[in-house]
């Protein structure tokens, strides 16, 4: 399957064109105002073409309730990840128009959407936005150590290259500031959150990783991250993915979710929040079609239409595991001292022996 390629006859309310992805979330936004809340976190320029950032949420108004929030399109290569996010958002809106339980369940808690942070880049077919900079090498954060890709994990070399992070000492994008505070307003202060944010472009299996990308020494949630797991282990004895710390395949400068994380420590350390990455295993379609390499997007999205069909019925499950878990936090977030120390030990034994 040919991801669509953007269309010039798009038009609509004064912006002079549209992403294909774009053009189908505007549809998606006008069928979601009735049911939720839409903003614009920001607009991005290329050339004269200007691209909202939109933000979606459902269910319970309140910040303080348990909230998922879901993430996409940080990398305009990686357009299989904002399409899953898509077909989710059209499932989530769905359900809203008839599923009396599915409200119901949405009353005690707070689904958030970002599917397309990036869409300059998107539009320009690179990893970077249209300033050339990396959004996930653009925190003020930085590795302790170079990762062994050397400068897979950020540069300050040249926007020319891939991985870069910007200039020292400038601010953030317009993209990942937006982000960002849309994340503090919005996740930091629920009692318990997660956020869950969709790449494709590594390895073979789909991974979920979670913090920390800068360093290897364990972040400070770990015994959580680890109930989480476990619950999933039982919940779904047959799931697909590896959890594990980003930093066990490689490390890597200005993590926006290394970043985001810290932040909430200093803010919020009684409330849980958890960054979670889903990394899904592009060199998988890659093998199994091997004349994908010979294409720029195929590098990190499946090309075949029941590849692709079956990508974006994959992990609806997992989602709706996440809203449920994040509802139920006695399950996994809120454990006693000795619990803890237990979940930490293990952790530690299975993560960073």
């Amino acid at each position: 399957m040919q991801f669509p390629r953007f269309d010039p006859a798009m038009k609509k309310e004064g912006l002079l064109s549209r992403l294909p992805e774009m053009y189908e979330l505007e549809q998606l936004v006008e069928q979601a105002r009735p049911l939720g809340r839409v903003e614009t976190l920001t607009t991005v320029k290329v050339g004269e073409l200007k691209f909202p950032v939109y933000a979606l949420a459902f269910g319970n108004p309140d910040p303080k309730y348990p909230t998922l929030a879901l993430f996409g399109g940080v990398h305009g290569l990686e357009r299989i990840g904002t399409h899953v996010l898509l077909s989710y958002l059209r499932t989530t809106i769905e359900l809203l128009e008839w599923d009396v339980s599915f409200r119901k369940s949405l009353e005690e808690c707070r689904l958030l959407f970002v599917p397309l942070i990036n869409p300059a880049g998107m539009f320009l077919q690179t990893r970077a936005n249209a300033n050339g900079v990396d959004l996930m090498r653009n925190s003020p954060t930085q590795a302790e150590k170079l990762s062994k890709l050397f400068i897979a994990g950020g540069h300050r070399i040249s926007p020319i290259l891939p991985w870069y992070q910007g200039k020292e000492n400038e601010p953030m994008q317009a993209e990942a500031q937006a982000v960002c505070d849309w994340v503090v307003k919005e996740v930091f202060p629920s009692q318990t959150a997660i956020t869950l944010d969709v790449h494709s472009g590594f390895g073979a299996v789909d991974r979920l990783w979670f913090p920390y990308a800068r360093t290897k020494r364990p972040f400070h949630s770990v015994a959580e991250v680890f109930a989480l797991k476990a619950l999933l282990d039982r919940t779904y004895p047959n799931h697909i993915y590896r959890v594990e710390p980003q930093s066990v395949q490689y490390r890597a400068h200005g993590d926006l979710w290394d970043y985001l994380y810290d932040e909430h420590k200093k803010v919020a350390p009684e409330r849980t929040m958890l960054p979670l990455t889903l990394e899904l295993g592009s060199w998988a379609w890659v093998r199994k079609n091997i004349f994908q390499v010979f294409s720029l997007l195929g590098h990190f999205n499946p090309s075949r239409t029941h590849r692709v069909q079956r990508t974006l019925r994959r992990h609806i499950l997992f989602f709706e595991f996440l809203q449920r878990a994040v509802t139920a936090p006695q399950s996994w977030a809120v454990i006693s001292k000795e619990d803890r120390d237990t979940y930490r030990r293990r952790a530690l034994e299975l993560w960073y022996g």
